[in-house]
């Protein structure tokens, strides 16, 4: 199979052009801007087809889906950083190109990468073990999550018989290659002393998603049978204690975990004036905020995911472990001189 992998110089996407290029059994495309660092891929560089252009580019987007069967989109603006014109333009309209693009060339598979922060309502609360049955929210954390449900709705409006289209939804894919993913970020924050504790007390888990899990997912949705026009939680088998695992994972880099709570009143206030500060065009899109509603709501919701119809209709299985993941990310970050040479530029 002749494959497209668009965000094929970010984590996951490079995790998935190495693991694809490794086993042998597809041609790999990638698109890629001109000045992206395809450093990670290794030798896979090599051995695949280099197409250059951008999201915002719609001529790049169908040019790259020439003479391919399948495409998996993971390419994505996440940064908070822009206003919503921009979010609308890398995640939404780019997403259209590509599925115009990808159907018009002969492509029969469209897999896109979707998130779980598509189903978080601003105004919501805990989502336990939730499945695919829960709907879309009426009001959006932020633009990220606005446009990638929006771009998540046109992939899954486009299937039809000859072209099966279908979205996962990793959340907080982390493990060893990350680079700037959110479990490096807190750790970075943790480190330099700079995290709140905003447990209060509680206990709050996640679904996170090792980046092998996630690249397993995305191989069986390549030829899985019948999943069109679905989406699908793609999940570690463990929940995580978000709080409690950044204390675990802080001691073993021999930092103090996060301690300081600050007031609930006073958190809330300072959102609201970033927020408002950060309506400013001029700066919007120039920084990303330092705190948000969006971020607040990840590190006090929990939020875990039912993957049973990734078992039953991609036969999905994770094959890393908490533990396995853990130990390969330590190593990997010492590799690299550890956690604050790491997120220095961050």
């Amino acid at each position: 199979m002749r494959v497209l992998v668009t965000g094929a110089s970010g984590f996951l996407g490079g995790a998935l052009v190495r693991d694809l290029v490794a086993r042998g059994e597809h041609d790999v495309t990638i698109l890629v801007r001109p000045t992206s660092n395809l450093a990670d891929l290794g030798d896979a560089v090599e051995q695949v087809r280099v197409v250059y252009g951008d999201l915002t580019d719609p001529a790049s987007l169908v040019a790259a889906t020439s003479g391919v069967d399948a495409v998996i989109h993971s390419a994505a603006r996440v940064d908070e950083r822009g206003r919503r014109q921009r979010f609308i333009a890398e995640n939404l309209t780019a997403t259209e190109h590509l599925l115009e693009g990808a159907r018009a060339n002969g492509a029969r598979r469209f897999v896109f990468i979707s998130s779980p922060s598509a189903l978080m309502d601003r105004d919501g609360g805990d989502q336990c073990d939730v499945d695919e049955s829960l709907p879309y929210p009426t009001r959006y954390l932020n633009f990220y999550s606005e446009t990638k449900a929006a771009a998540e709705r046109a992939v899954l409006a486009a299937n039809t018989t000859e072209f099966a289209t279908t979205a996962l939804r990793p959340r907080a894919i982390w493990g060893a290659g990350d680079r700037s993913g959110p479990i490096v970020r807190l750790l970075g924050r943790t480190a330099a002393g700079s995290l709140p504790d905003l447990s209060y007390g509680r206990t709050v888990e996640a679904s996170l998603c090792h980046v092998d899990n996630v690249v397993v997912a995305c191989r069986l949705a390549l030829t899985a049978p019948d999943v069109g026009g679905r989406a699908y939680f793609i999940a570690d088998a463990e929940k995580t204690d978000v709080w409690g695992f950044l204390g675990d994972v802080a001691g073993m880099l021999g930092y103090a975990p996060p301690s300081r709570q600050p007031n609930p009143r006073v958190l809330a206030a300072i959102v609201a004036a970033v927020e408002t500060v950060w309506r400013a065009p001029f700066i919007a899109e120039r920084w990303s905020p330092p705190l948000s509603r969006y971020v607040v709501a990840l590190m006090t919701r929990t939020a875990t995911y039912d993957t049973t119809a990734a078992l039953t209709d991609l036969g999905y299985v994770p094959v890393i472990d908490r533990a396995t993941g853990l130990a390969g990310l330590l190593a990997w970050i010492a590799e690299q001189g550890g956690i604050e040479k790491l997120t220095r530029n961050l």
